[in-house]
């Protein structure tokens, strides 16, 4: 009896998806959101079918992360979906789209979508890499309005791009962008040719001028402004100190604070042990 169980159930199960997709093909336009979550990837490819589906309705079922690349390619080639603008972003997001066709999409997204993209950690980090060299490559065509809130809200490598943006304005938003890091702090200071307002921005904003790698780079480079210099020396370890005075391209004036830094200290042994040094 179990030989005749088993193909009954078989054809049963075949005849249920079978009606589900008929269901789906035809369901009308309100009727089309109860077949979205259908777990059977056969009956979300019968309702691609159906003539009533809109992009509304496909920007939902690309929440589902579940969602084969056949499924996926389909939907990229039905021009009316993908020119809608939530579709794309979310197709180009989605983990299981195939590469070709997220790397097309990356390139007709909206600035403010490939930001979003940027900070999304599930997608792939290379389409993430794309998407900010597409914005960083737009960034010099922007009008100011959105340069700001590029700066603002931006990734880590595009805020730290626009710290040499010669609108102060902008470099100040990006200084306080919250995603900013400091090795992006450390690889523009890394710039000798970095103008010094620029230079002077960074010295003196109160979050990133209190980390002792970036006062060392402040310290370091030829344009940082002299007051800021000498209120970080004595919060530096002589360890620091003698390590800078050995630079060979250290302005004159600088190694003579220096000398003298050097020189208070060895006259007091007792305060040479700052906070730093222990």
């Amino acid at each position: 009896m179990a030989r005749t169980t088993k193909p009954a159930s078989h054809g049963s199960a075949a005849s249920r998806v079978a009606a589900a997709s008929d269901a789906a093909v035809d369901a009308s336009r309100d009727g089309i959101p109860a077949h979205l979550h259908d777990e059977r990837i056969e009956v979300i490819t019968a309702l691609l079918g159906n003539p009533a589906l809109e992009p509304e309705h496909v920007s939902i079922l690309l929440e589902r992360k579940d969602l084969p690349a056949a499924v996926l390619d389909s939907i990229a080639k039905k021009k009316v979906w993908s020119a809608h603008a939530a579709v794309r972003r979310k197709l180009a997001a989605h983990p299981h789209t195939p590469r070709r066709i997220a790397t097309r999409l990356l390139r007709e997204l909206y600035l403010l979508d490939l930001i979003q993209l940027t900070l999304q950690p599930a997608v792939a980090a290379d389409l993430r890499r794309l998407a900010e060299e597409l914005i960083l490559a737009r960034i010099g065509q922007l009008p100011l309005g959105q340069k700001r809130m590029v700066a603002r809200r931006g990734s880590a490598r595009v805020s730290g791009a626009l710290l040499a943006d010669a609108n102060l304005g902008v470099v100040s938003l990006a200084l306080d962008n919250p995603f900013l890091t400091e090795s992006q702090i450390l690889k523009t200071l890394a710039r000798v040719s970095l103008p010094a307002e620029n230079v002077a921005a960074i010295a003196r904003h109160r979050k990133w001028s209190s980390h002792i790698t970036v006062r060392l780079a402040l310290v370091r480079h030829p344009r940082a402004p002299l007051e800021r210099i000498l209120a970080f020396l004595p919060e530096l370890t002589l360890g620091d100190i003698e390590d800078l005075f050995c630079l060979a391209q250290l302005p004159s004036n600088l190694r003579q604070y220096l000398q003298h830094e050097l020189a208070r200290r060895s006259r007091a042994p007792s305060a040479a042990q700052s906070p730093a040094d222990s």
